[in-house]
């Protein structure tokens, strides 16, 4: 079992904390001849796949190193463009690492900004009066959990989808936001949170939540 991520979202939807606890190794390298045998496509600043799947590569994987070195986007650590680069029989034989995207800091405000919306959505079109929200979406490989406060701070945990105990956690989180953000006279309501407390007991309840499931009293 793993906990993904945790997001902490303020009422004007702004992303206030993130973390990103465990986060499934899914890189794929390879050393290539020419021609690749690969078709790579620019996609939002980076060079992704876009078609063609082999040992563990699929589309939509994003080029991440070439020989080693980490790539910026569309470039390589030394400032050439990746697919000129990959297009030079000279280069070849060469190793390329693919995988997942990592999301940007930006990507994260703009997702929790994105989350904050939909969460609206999901209270205006429920045919009951004062509903929560959106509590939990679920896919094939994790699930998002969202507890939002009487204030309207969203605590958001995405998880593996056999992970138990969520709904604790997030009363757990929300219980250390409490203690170690509010009670701290150096913190402002809806500002971001740095905290060296709050980072520590989070990351503590994660643990104890992965290994033991559900909080139990005192904990």
């Amino acid at each position: 079992m793993a906990i993904f991520s945790v997001y902490v979202v303020n009422k004007a939807g702004g992303l206030i904390y993130q973390l990103d606890h465990y986060a499934p190794r899914a890189d794929t390298e390879k050393t290539f001849s020419f021609p690749l045998d690969l078709v790579l496509r620019p996609h939002d600043e980076r060079v992704v796949v876009a078609f063609g799947q082999r040992d563990g590569i699929r589309v939509g994987h994003a080029v991440l190193a070439i020989n080693g070195a980490e790539v910026n986007g569309r470039f390589t650590a030394d400032g050439k463009d990746v697919l000129e680069f990959l297009g030079n029989p000279a280069n070849y034989p060469v190793s390329i690492r693919f995988g997942r995207h990592r999301l940007s800091s930006n990507e994260k405000l703009m997702l929790a900004s994105m989350f904050h919306s939909l969460f609206a959505i999901g209270s205006q079109l429920s045919p009951e009066v004062g509903s929560s929200g959106i509590e939990m979406l679920e896919t094939d490989t994790f699930k998002l959990h969202c507890f939002q406060t009487l204030t309207g701070i969203k605590f958001v945990v995405l998880a593996d989808p056999r992970q138990a105990g969520i709904d604790s956690l997030l009363r757990k989180i929300y219980e250390i936001y409490s203690d170690y953000a509010l009670k701290n006279p150096f913190y402002s309501l809806e500002m971001p949170i740095r905290c060296e407390l709050f980072d520590q007991n989070l990351k503590l309840a994660l643990e104890v939540a992965e290994k033991a499931g559900p909080f139990g009293p005192g904990s």
